[in-house]
């Protein structure tokens, strides 16, 4: 199948980018044939963030946005930043980046289904459960499209009655809106070297649950932010609690990847934080209704690629636009896929490397807003309470304008210490009420996959989850995936191995990001598999 523009991912940034070309498609009297492949089931089916929307970017795709009626009505009406110990809570001053004043709580996983269906109306064909399993090249190299993942094999890859294979979608310009840790998106930026002249990513994962509460205790539009308690204070992280629509409240704790301790488990800190004496209230008389977890891009500035390779470009957290002390990065992703479509539209018919992008991300806002916030992240490896000191005199001091730029000193993986220099973290065991285990929660997220296909998790080398993993590091694996993926079993003749359960994985990417060996290596999975976000 041919089209003009082919784009992977139909999250916020890889809509706004078909989006925008199309109206400019209207305003040029022209046309482009433009597809996108989703891999989840339906639009925002794999769509997972907080989330408070700064509508900034939003308004410049849809002035009209309210009339259309997007799934955008609670806005922000209080802002709270606490530091916990144990057992008090104490109020900060809320830091100018993360003030909400003009911002709304959503499900980002609503919107995208709202953007999908403004791009449906526009022309744009979309494609839910199809994943692109690989890239396309021509003979000089160029991309030139995908292929989608073949459907209908077995465990061992051979073809079954229901085989389908895969379909080859070209294009003269594919765009990569994978979102954090995309997996065409990592290859193309080993093969065209796109890190050579920066830092490499970092990361956190978020975990997130939703919650229907006491109506007496709900305050629409209240937005919490906690550092502290339950993390040490060598340990990047906080929670999150956002006060939503219909007495629903979305909670959840992230933790950079970056932490030294094997024996942290941040889905367990997420369970823990609920059971503060200022948090507990909330939730005893309520019922959590969902769950999921998400990698995110934290490397700021100084991690951003080179965004463009003959015949493509990224877009969006695959190319790692969050700002982190802002926790957002829905209107930076929307406006990236903007400047990518503006840029393609400029050249139509080409399929070289449309490197006028770059230049429009450097001279937008986006450039901007990041360079001011580039060294809050970097500053944490201090610690929590230098970090903090540090962070207000670079915000309110020097407003981001400092003649150095600081850098994260290794990757995560690096980071991760030998179990022998800690000592266990003891984790209560789950009440069932406030409190739960990772199978429930992953029942939660409404994750299927079809058994009888492919293990999408491959291990490079099968000696190393026994002699290095679980040996030096007591098998963090465990730890770090927050859907029980990962199982250290023994046998009745006391040896050990690993047990992959394929079937939980959310598709967060963290064994990709904090595996010690790098041994673990994404495969995507049969398109439509995967979590089911509904209000995620």
């Amino acid at each position: 199948m041919n089209y003009d523009v082919v784009i992977v991912g139909a999250g916020p940034s890889g809509l706004s980018t078909a989006i925008r070309l199309k109206q400019l498609c209207q305003q040029n009297n022209t046309d482009l044939r433009i597809c996108i492949l989703e891999k989840a089931s339906e639009i925002g089916g794999h769509i997972l963030s907080g989330a408070v929307l700064e509508p900034r970017t939003l308004e410049e795709l849809f002035p009209n946005w309210q009339s259309l009626n997007a799934p955008i009505h609670v806005p922000v009406t209080h802002d709270q930043f606490l530091y916990l110990t144990e057992h008090r809570s104490f109020h900060l001053p809320t830091p100018p980046q993360m003030k909400n004043h003009g911002n709304y709580i959503i499900s980002l996983s609503q919107l995208c289904r709202w953007l999908g269906e403004q791009a449906e109306k526009l022309g744009i064909d979309i494609f839910p459960g199809f994943a692109a399993a690989e890239v396309l090249y021509d003979a000089q190299g160029t991309v030139k499209g995908i292929i989608t993942g073949d459907m209908g094999l077995d465990k061992n890859g051979q073809p079954t009655e229901n085989y389908q294979p895969g379909i080859e979608l070209q294009a003269k310009q594919t765009v990569f809106a994978e979102g954090c840790r995309g997996s065409l998106s990592q290859l193309l930026i080993d093969k065209f070297q796109l890190r050579k002249n920066s830092r490499p990513q970092t990361y956190g994962i978020g975990i997130k649950e939703l919650w229907e509460i006491d109506p007496a205790l709900h305050k629409a539009g209240t937005v919490i932010h906690t550092i502290g308690w339950p993390l040490d204070h060598k340990t990047y992280g906080g929670s999150f609690l956002y006060h939503w629509e219909k007495n629903k409240i979305a909670v959840g704790f992230v933790v950079g990847l970056d932490y030294q301790n094997p024996y942290l488990n941040p889905f367990e800190e997420l369970q823990r934080f609920k059971t503060h004496p200022s948090m507990r209230t909330l939730f005893e008389n309520g019922q959590r209704i969902a769950y999921g977890a998400r990698t995110l891009s934290e490397g700021g500035l100084q991690a951003i690629p080179k965004l463009t390779f003959p015949g493509g470009l990224l877009v969006g957290d695959a190319a790692g636009f969050l700002n982190v002390p802002k926790i957002k990065g829905t209107h930076t992703a929307m406006k990236s896929g903007m400047l990518a479509a503006e840029a393609i539209f400029s050249n139509l018919n080409s399929s070289a490397e449309i490197s006028t992008y770059s230049e429009k991300i450097q001279h937008s806002w986006i450039w901007k807003e990041l360079y001011t916030v580039r060294n809050i992240r970097p500053s944490f490896q201090l610690g929590l309470w230098p970090a903090l000191i540090y962070s207000a005199f670079d915000t309110y001091i020097l407003h981001g304008h400092t003649p150095w730029t600081l850098k994260m000193s290794m990757t995560d993986r690096e980071s991760t210490k030998p179990a022998s220099q800690y000592q266990k973290i003891h984790y209560p065991a789950p009440d069932g009420k406030i409190t739960f285990d990772k199978l429930s929660s992953v029942y939660l997220s409404n994750t299927y996959h079809r058994e009888n296909q492919p293990c999408h998790l491959k291990i490079k080398d099968t000696a190393i989850p026994i002699e290095t993993n679980l040996k030096i590091y007591d098998a963090p694996e465990q730890r770090y995936c927050p859907a029980a993926v990962y199982e250290i079993i023994q046998t009745p003749e006391q040896h050990f191995r690993l047990q992959i359960n394929s079937q939980n994985c959310v598709h967060c990417k963290a064994f990709n990001i904090k595996d010690p060996m790098h041994n673990i290596v994404w495969t995507t999975p049969e398109g439509g598999g995967g979590p089911g976000y509904k209000e995620m």
